[in-house]
């Protein structure tokens, strides 16, 4: 099992994001949120959003820098994804 953590490409409210995954498991993916601080409403069903300054940090407490593609593709194998359609009831 493993955390995974792409580059922080996506602008918002002032900053660029990146995305925390798991490949196997939320219960992990939850645990190193809590081990580095990161509060509960930054989780989207799947992920965790965090802000550019906390990427070195996550890197250090374990979390592997992959590539966007190679975190969606990493998240889609884990059948932990939840679709678009999914997250507005569609599905």
């Amino acid at each position: 099992m493993t955390v995974y953590i792409d580059p922080p490409l996506w602008p918002r409210h002032g900053t660029t994001w990146s995305h925390l995954v798991s490949d196997a498991s939320l219960d992990e993916l939850h645990a190193l949120a809590r081990a580095a601080g990161i509060p509960a409403r930054a989780f989207d069903l799947d992920h965790y959003d965090v802000p550019a300054e906390r990427h070195a940090e996550l890197v250090a407490l374990g979390a592997t820098p992959v590539g966007t593609r190679e975190l969606i593709r990493r998240l889609r194998a884990s059948d932990l994804r939840v679709t678009s359609a999914a997250r507005h009831g569609r599905a």
